[in-house]
């Protein structure tokens, strides 16, 4: 591989950089240079809270002396990786996103993070996100909003949209996000990046600040490659390798529900990715989704509004954190309007029951239907403007802002379903389309194979112009 410009090096896969640093041809400290100063010519995107330069630049020339000593190289070896600031950190500050955290430094590392650095990876710094992930615009009122790469007018979803930008603009290949309600997937879609949110439980969450009480906040990845994805799921399980599995014959369900009410630019796009799939032999099953299943958005939303408040109070305690009243009374006015919602107990306690209702009939509609995975549409519209936007026009109507972000992404929330959010394409502004395929519950690793093939099939998004 011959390595070259700064702009070479920031197009590098995160299995093509790793692989030039472990053979010699790309000294880690060079790329690691290089991705620093593309993320400072990009501050204006605001996607980073903490750039560790000097830790970074330092652990870098350590890996090179180990290169040269002969000692073993993990499979991360040298890799920069920007981490969501809701993911605890020991050597860095973690924030989630507001003020009342600003000084919290957690005594060890999120449990996520172990084996990435045990393969070799460098946090590379903390990434904005929405404040206290309590949302999906990224608009945080503490710390000045995350831009979108491919429009700064607009917003690159959330609550991970720092991680995302950051993949997106080319700042790294790979970064680390959370997801309870779209966290991941809405980014993921709004930034052109393929983002992962594997089977509950797969990763483990000891040290990320949780908004419910063990039942839908899961780590993933972001990255422009399905390979950074795959490599990624293989430290975090150490599994083996792992090969596209053919388009012919995958089985691919069709939902009338999660494709309706869609921006038109949306769905066409989205629509475009599915026959390309079609005519590369994977079989469009149309079957709609039970009854219950319509309900996951609803669902998840009298959970999560429930545990929220009390899921961060014992988060903080466990950890050594500020008291929640502390935390709440330093919250951003746009924040603070979102937890003016309040949530009733027995609505909570009825919402319980039905999720189990959801996780029984999806897993009897996926073996039902002989489904390798359903594809959709993860949001209904494209990114939109900058703001707060608490109403969306959606063919001509005004619709909620959490219904149009989280309709179609509560379901794997809900079912605890792996999801793979792999871009589509562009609309014809420019911005970025991506379709969620959720897997069958557990076999994250099918999945994974059929994500490699999709991408062969379909290619990927051309970086932005910034």
């Amino acid at each position: 591989m011959e390595i070259a410009s700064s702009r070479v090096l920031e197009s590098l896969t995160a299995v093509e950089a790793v692989a030039a640093m472990r053979a010699g041809e790309l000294r880690c400290e060079e790329y690691a240079h290089a991705l620093l100063e593309r993320a400072a010519a990009l501050a204006h995107l605001n996607a980073f809270r903490v750039l560790d330069r000097e830790g970074v630049l330092s652990r870098a020339r350590d890996a090179d002396a180990r290169r040269a000593a002969g000692k073993p190289l993990g499979r991360l070896h040298g890799l920069p990786i920007p981490v969501k600031d809701s993911v605890n950190t020991r050597d860095l500050p973690t924030t989630n996103g507001t003020r009342g955290l600003a000084g919290f430094r957690p005594r060890e590392n999120a449990a996520v993070l172990d084996p990435l650095l045990a393969a070799g990876a460098i946090v590379m710094g903390k990434t904005n996100l929405h404040e206290l992930s309590r949302g999906w615009t990224c608009n945080n009122g503490a710390f000045g909003a995350v831009l979108n790469p491919y429009d700064p007018k607009r917003i690159p979803g959330g609550s991970s949209g720092g991680s995302a930008a950051a993949v997106a603009a080319r700042m790294a290949p790979l970064a680390v996000g959370e997801d309870t309600l779209g966290s991941i997937r809405v980014p993921a879609t709004f930034c052109g990046v393929i983002g992962f949110r594997p089977t509950f439980g797969r990763y483990p969450g000891e040290g990320i600040m949780p908004l419910t009480f063990d039942r839908f906040d899961q780590a993933g990845p972001f990255a422009n490659a399905m390979a950074d994805v795959v490599v990624f799921d293989d430290v975090l399980t150490d599994s083996p390798p792992l090969a596209p599995r053919p388009l012919a014959g995958l089985r691919l369900g069709f939902s009338e529900f999660l494709w309706s009410d869609l921006d038109a630019e949306v769905e066409r796009v989205a629509d475009s990715m599915l026959r390309a799939l079609e005519g590369a032999g994977a079989a469009i099953v149309r079957a709609e989704i039970p009854d219950a299943a319509r309900e996951a958005y609803n669902v998840a939303r009298q959970i999560i509004g429930w545990e929220n408040t009390r899921s961060i109070a014992a988060f903080l305690e466990r950890n050594g954190g500020p008291s929640f009243d502390a935390v709440m009374a330093a919250l951003s006015p746009n924040l603070q309007e979102t937890y003016r919602v309040e949530f009733r107990e027995a609505d909570y306690q009825a919402a319980l029951p039905l999720r189990a209702g959801i996780v029984k009939s999806m897993r009897e509609y996926m073996v039902t239907h002989r489904l390798d995975a359903l594809a959709f549409p993860a949001v209904l519209t494209p990114a939109l403007p900058l703001g707060d936007n608490h109403e969306v026009e959606l063919r001509g109507r005004a619709a909620p802002l959490r219904w149009v972000m989280a309709r179609n992404t509560a379901l794997a929330s809900c079912t605890a379903f792996p999801s793979l959010t792999i871009p589509a394409g562009l609309t014809n502004a420019g911005l970025p389309v991506g379709v969620e395929f959720l897997g069958r519950y557990g076999d994250d690793r099918a999945l994974l194979a059929a994500g490699l093939a999709i991408e062969a099939q379909c290619g990927r998004l051309a970086r932005p112009v910034s």
